[in-house]
């Protein structure tokens, strides 16, 4: 959360919108040698993540949203246990070797992983988070032509290798206007951002080797001594990865990350995305080719960058403290990557004048799209991005969010909120900081502050339906028990979720759950009814969430019910993009009439 930075950067504006003018022009064109990247691939986690991505990229490159003559690719994880980001660039690899052979070693290329299941942010479940649209463009960009723009000038000064990169972030940067960010030497390249000591905690922190940074200029080449993921507090300052604001750069970094940060005041410096050389990756691709098969999460920052430098060492191998699950091997597996890519240069691109933002939460999101200035100046984000919807409403610096919906304008839509891909009628009332995201209400309907709503298409035994999840917008779906008695320990919209399905008239028994029967959560609960149109999809969830709220009875024992997990193995991808079609076409259609 970025709540702390007090100040938009006119330099980041003005730098951003450069880039944002240059990848404009390139859309739907083809791109001529070492302008662009060579390949961009993005990482799924399964086929049916992989079959919607690659339908997704096909829909952009007939609308010509995105640059041609470029090879766009999905790699899919192998199927069987999670493998992180860091065993999906590991299978990258692979794929790109197996493709190419040695001709990629000549390429510059983009990885971005795109393979989780999106639970903090479930809108990008279904369709994925590089595919989260923003209130940018027209028509508007989703997170990969984002990317694509942020990054317009890495390719043409880069040697060949691999950028990589994750879906739910996006970094910011101002450089002198002759100045470009190099990736040309050897091993890894990471970019570096000043960050408040509490951020450091839930990042990647860099002990840099001297460089004079009393000279504050907005971007420094420097090597990493060490790399420390998700340090302590006490460990940044026993590593000497802490550094201290004097006069001058107070005020330099006015609009930064640290800009909130009074006289004397400490920072560090946190990672973001990194580079790899050819000759770096085909290690990686050894180590991977000797593993043979890899059955642990392997996480790319952690794994790989803290094996690099002069001062890395073994021991953070050992340390499971930051791992989601523990496996068997994990510990083998990271001494052996440690002991590949030890010695491996780990090159730093400091850059003071930055910002990190993140889009991986639900609280995240809506702090970003509606109340935080500084996103909204940098980027030049819209309360209202191509969308036919004419009230919008500000109060104590909070606005709503439309993107690319239709809205009738007697609708309310109070501000915090986000409505993307809907259509909403007159009798349809918004509280603040909802989630609304493919839905279609016509029907009178109140949404409580705080709610969340996002409906999927499914196609069921061959019949198309639909599911509509709905659930607070700060309930945790990952959080799981092992045992039924435990289920009181779950909210869901701040309520003990043993008293949600009493108010559903629904038994507490394991065939209430899909998937794993010793990880009982609100993402694997069968709570959600399948019906046969998406209004009355919407309809129903809302009779769910109300019935909670006003403590009546809602009987969900006459529908068919589905998990959120079932929802997205069950997802019908081209119904979900023909909705949004027909949206996009209908909104097309009145701007031209208005304009005549």
């Amino acid at each position: 959360m970025a709540a702390d930075r007090v100040f938009p950067d006119a330099s980041l504006r003005e730098a951003t919108e450069r880039k944002l003018r240059r990848f404009s022009k390139l859309r739907g064109k083809p791109v001529a040698a070492g302008e662009f990247w060579d390949i961009v691939a993005i990482t799924a986690a399964d086929e049916k993540q992989e079959f919607a991505y690659k339908q997704q990229l096909s829909e952009k490159m007939k609308r010509k949203e995105l640059p041609l003559g470029v090879q766009y690719h999905v790699f899919v994880d192998p199927a069987g246990a999670k493998i992180g980001n860091g065993g999906s660039t590991l299978c990258a690899l692979r794929c790109l070797e197996k493709l190419y052979g040695d001709k990629w070693n000549s390429f510059t290329i983009l990885l971005i992983h795109s393979g989780g299941y999106s639970q903090r942010l479930p809108s990008a479940s279904a369709l994925g988070k590089i595919f989260t649209a923003l209130p940018l463009g027209n028509p508007i960009y989703q997170m990969l032509e984002l990317k694509l723009a942020m990054y317009i000038d890495f390719p043409s000064h880069m040697n060949p290798g691999i950028l990589v990169t994750c879906a739910d972030d996006i970094e910011l940067y101002g450089i002198g206007e002759f100045e470009f960010i190099k990736f040309d030497k050897p091993g890894f390249t990471a970019l570096a951002h000043p960050s408040s000591l509490s951020v450091g905690t839930t990042h990647g922190v860099f002990v840099l080797e001297p460089f004079n940074h009393l000279k504050y200029r907005d971007v420094e080449y420097t090597c990493c001594y060490r790399f420390l993921h998700k340090p302590s507090i006490e460990e940044m300052h026993q590593c000497n990865a802490v550094y201290k604001l004097g006069s001058f750069s107070s005020e330099y970094f006015a609009g930064g990350d640290t800009a909130y940060l009074k006289l004397d005041s400490e920072y560090v410096y946190t990672d973001s995305l990194f580079y790899m050389d050819h000759q770096s990756a085909k290690k990686l691709l050894a180590f991977y080719e000797e593993i043979g098969e890899l059955n642990c999460e392997i996480d790319a920052y952690g794994d790989f960058l803290q094996a690099l430098g002069p001062g890395a060492t073994v021991e953070y191998t050992r340390n499971t403290s930051n791992v989601t699950k523990e496996e068997s091997e994990l510990v083998d597996v990271r001494q052996r990557i440690f002991h590949f890519l030890k010695g491996t240069p780990l090159n730093v691109v400091v850059l003071n004048n930055s910002k990190f933002y993140h889009l991986g939460t639900t609280e995240e999101y809506l702090f970003h799209f509606t109340s935080d200035n500084n996103i909204k100046s940098e980027l030049g984000l819209q309360p209202v991005a191509f969308s036919i919807f004419p009230n919008i409403t500000e109060c104590s610096g909070k606005t709503s969010c439309i993107i690319q919906s239709i809205v009738d304008s007697r609708c309310f839509v109070a501000p915090g909120s986000v409505v993307e891909y809907s259509r909403l009628g007159p009798d349809v009332s918004i509280g603040e900081n909802c989630i609304i995201s493919g839905s279609h209400i016509m029907t009178k309907a109140v949404l409580s502050p705080c709610s969340f709503l996002c409906s999927i298409s499914l196609k069921i035994n061959g019949h198309l339906k639909y599911s509509t999840v709905a659930f607070g917008v700060q309930d945790n779906l990952k959080k799981n028990v092992k045992i039924l008695s435990d289920l009181k320990s779950l909210q869901f919209f701040g309520i003990c979720f043993l008293s949600c399905l009493d108010i559903w008239n629904l038994k507490v028994k394991e065939e209430l759950f899909s998937g794993n029967k010793t990880q009982l959560s609100l993402w694997n609960a069968r709570i959600f009814p399948v019906c046969s149109s998406l209004s009355d999809s919407v309809t129903t969830s809302l009779e769910m969430l109300s019935a909670i709220k006003n403590k009546s009875t809602f009987n969900l024992n006459s529908y068919e019910l589905l998990s959120i997990e079932e929802m997205l193995a069950y997802k019908d991808v081209e119904d979900m993009i023909t909705y949004r079609e027909q949206i996009f076409l209908e909104i097309s259609l009145n701007k031209k009439q208005s304009d005549l």
